[in-house]
């Protein structure tokens, strides 16, 4: 018996870092991706909210002082001297309205030099959160989840104390 629940436990521990490698795979492969374009551009905060201000900078545009830039979502910007040398600087802020995604940004520098990026935008929740039990926007689903998960839980937990007293009393 002991054996066969050491070998569940092993069973769900192996499903689970089984079924959490293609996740880990493909964010890696994302991060490849998107180290390339930010090797060269920088986008802060990288995840946003409606209404939050961006900041891009770049190192692409060598000796020059200004560029242009421009996000699908927010419109043109303006790419200026930073604090560093050799370091374009610009800001744009995100329309409360925008929705959830991803937005691009493109920087432009003399003579031809062209730079895309990408940033995350996501949106404020609309109403309450169905965040688990009791509180959210289902409720009474989530409330006879839970006491469906309790109920479980004690029948199990007397089982095995009337299990354990008869063994114990037939074993004497």
């Amino acid at each position: 018996m002991r054996l066969a629940r050491t070998g569940l436990q092993v069973a769900l521990i192996v499903g689970a870092l089984t079924l959490s490698a293609p996740l880990a795979v493909a964010a890696e492969g994302d991060a490849a991706a998107a180290g390339e374009a930010a090797a060269n551009v920088r986008i802060t905060p990288w995840k946003v909210s409606p209404g939050t201000t961006v900041t891009v900078s770049t190192t692409a545009c060598g000796k020059e002082t200004y560029g242009k830039g421009e996000s699908e979502v927010a419109g043109p910007f303006h790419l200026f001297e930073g604090d560093r040398k050799g370091v374009l600087v610009g800001e744009f802020k995100v329309p409360a309205e925008a929705a959830s995604g991803t937005d691009t940004v493109t920087l432009k520098c003399p003579p031809r030099i062209k730079l895309t990026s990408t940033y995350q935008i996501a949106g404020r929740p609309n109403g309450p959160v169905d965040a688990g039990f009791g509180g959210s926007a289902d409720s009474d689903t989530s409330l006879g989840l839970g006491w469906l998960l309790v109920g479980g839980a004690v029948a199990g937990g007397v089982i095995r104390m009337r299990r354990r007293a008869t063994a114990r009393g037939t074993a004497a």
